[in-house]
């Protein structure tokens, strides 16, 4: 897995400097992983190839977010589970898994995991708590805005309003901290 991560990263090291060549190669590999990972979360062949799509699409979006310091594969499959999470929500489809497979969902190391949750959560708290529990029901929990704003008793754009600048005020904190590092 560490020789496919060290390619996966060359080619779309080489992909944002501007390598065409390089970044057909990366997609054409993202390809066949995420038919892969897809098809063993999901019965449905067609429904896995639109998320492929979706999943590259997305990718080729958002390549400029890729933190170049950091591993890409964990990158990709942050982005693959959010088009995956997004599809079942859709759908209101619930994930099942063959027993055999079972051993894969299991064995996976929630290290990372745990530590973006404890960062996640150190973040939030630098926000007022309405904001805070808009952020976290909307943007984690996957209610709708609506939802949201009946459980707390504000409107749905008070809602709206409060997660937009709890998330600019995220990102501006994120970008003085990243300013920061580089000095």
């Amino acid at each position: 897995m560490l020789a496919a991560e060290a390619q996966l990263k060359a080619l779309m090291l080489s992909a944002l400097a501007g390598d065409a060549a390089a970044y057909r190669a990366l997609l054409a590999a993202l390809g066949e992983l995420l038919r892969r990972y897809y098809a063993r979360r999901l019965a449905d062949a067609a429904s896995a190839e639109d998320l492929v799509q979706e999943t590259l699409i997305a990718v080729h979006t958002r390549r400029a977010t890729y933190d170049t310091s950091l591993p890409f594969t964990p990158w990709l499959y942050a982005v693959a589970r959010y088009k995956l999470l997004d599809h079942l929500r859709r759908g209101r489809v619930r994930a099942t898994v063959a027993l055999d497979d079972a051993g894969e969902l299991f064995a996976e190391d929630e290290s990372e995991a745990a530590l973006a949750r404890r960062d996640l959560d150190r973040l939030l708290e630098t926000l007022p708590a309405t904001t805070r529990e808009a952020i976290r029901q909307v943007k984690i929990e996957g209610l709708s805005t609506a939802e949201a704003a009946e459980r707390s008793g504000r409107s749905e754009i008070a809602v709206r309003v409060g997660i937009h600048r709890g998330l600019k005020a995220l990102s501006d904190r994120l970008r003085e901290g990243r300013t920061r590092e580089d000095r």
